[in-house]
């Protein structure tokens, strides 16, 4: 996993933990991390299993690295055919999620200033941009395109301009 930095003199390849590393004046950590990590966690289970089969398809991956992500992935959560029929399984009890976390949008997460807790949020879900049909609430897409401002973050922006 890429990338991995030395935190304390021990490699780390958390994303998050990077990020807390390298933002300069602690600029994102402001305030308690709550339940964010149950949150996040409850998401990423709905979040992976909805987007795994169409993620492969992205340009991180060649096809010696997809054929191993699908083989790897699919030992714990099935064929990655049988997770795309099974896609409304996986979307409907995220979409009750995000509607209920979209109320704490104001205008970050539960803050009016970015912090790394909406890195984490953004993260699990800019996956989902990737799955067809996939529509984001217009204060979900609002509250991505604020964070990706932030960030300068231009999601597969190489892939897009391709199409």
């Amino acid at each position: 996993m890429l990338p991995i930095i030395l935190i304390d003199g021990k490699p780390s390849n958390e994303s998050l933990d990077i990020v807390a590393k390298l933002d300069a004046g602690n600029r994102l950590n402001n305030g308690s991390w709550g339940k964010t990590d149950d949150v996040l966690n409850e998401l990423g289970s709905w979040v992976h299993n909805l987007g795994m089969p169409y993620w492969v398809w992205t340009p991180e991956f060649d096809a010696a690295s997809r054929d191993y992500f699908i083989a790897k992935k699919s030992m714990t959560r099935g064929p990655f055919p049988e997770l795309a029929k099974r896609r409304h399984e996986f979307e409907l009890p995220l979409q009750k999620l995000l509607a209920t976390i979209e109320s704490q949008l104001t205008p970050f997460w539960n803050s009016n200033t970015i912090t790394i807790r909406d890195i984490g949020l953004a993260s699990h879900l800019w996956g989902l941009f990737a799955v067809p049909e996939f529509r984001f609430s217009t204060a979900w897409y609002d509250y991505l395109m604020r964070v990706k401002a932030e960030c300068r973050f231009d999601y597969h922006r190489d892939f897009w301009e391709k199409a």
